[in-house]
């Protein structure tokens, strides 16, 4: 959103008639300075609704926290990058943070955008590959489309092997890492 509106999360009192859960709706204002805003936008949990009006201050908050990835994932991911001798300043990792959870809304935004075309409501791997097509990172898409096959296949091992008293992630982890 470069037109100079302003993100906000208000939980709207639509009630889901099966569930009987509260569902969040986004909404886009004019920022009070005019200043351009960022294309994402956090997502209220559906148990946070109430009747009363969301601060400005309340937003800001919210979408700070939860809008970027962890900066210690961030960090973690940058410093397998360089030499052991090498350090990151802290404005560049808090840049690379900003630019990495502009980047996967960017791609997700694309991917969502297709899946309502065709009346879907999960975004699936091959969604994220054609969006990242569609926005003219395909070298990118080839490189990933290797990796959701492989990983596909990772999956049907594990599920076809495993024991039922190890969890998913657990299982997820030991074949990645002996994989490697």
């Amino acid at each position: 959103m470069s037109d100079g509106l302003h993100p906000i999360n208000i939980a709207q009192q639509n009630r889901d008639n099966v569930s009987g859960s509260i569902h969040p709706i986004n909404i886009a204002v004019a920022h009070p300075d005019g200043g351009n805003a960022s294309s994402s936008m956090a997502v209220a949990p559906p148990d946070v609704a109430s009747d009363r009006e969301i601060t400005e201050q309340e937003v800001g908050e919210y979408r700070e926290q939860d809008r970027f990835l962890p900066i210690a994932n961030v960090s973690r991911i940058m410093k397998a990058s360089v030499p052991p001798t090498a350090k990151i300043a802290k404005d560049a990792k808090e840049c690379v943070q900003e630019c990495v959870s502009e980047f996967i809304s960017f791609i997700t935004s694309e991917a969502a955008e297709r899946c309502l075309s065709e009346k879907r409501k999960t975004i699936g791997g091959e969604d994220i590959l054609y969006a990242m097509s569609t926005l003219g990172f395909d070298n990118y898409a080839e490189a990933l489309k290797i990796h959701l096959a492989k990983l596909r296949q990772v999956r049907a091992i594990t599920f076809k092997f495993a024991g039922r008293s190890t969890s998913y992630s657990e299982r997820q982890f030991r074949l990645c890492t002996t994989a490697s």
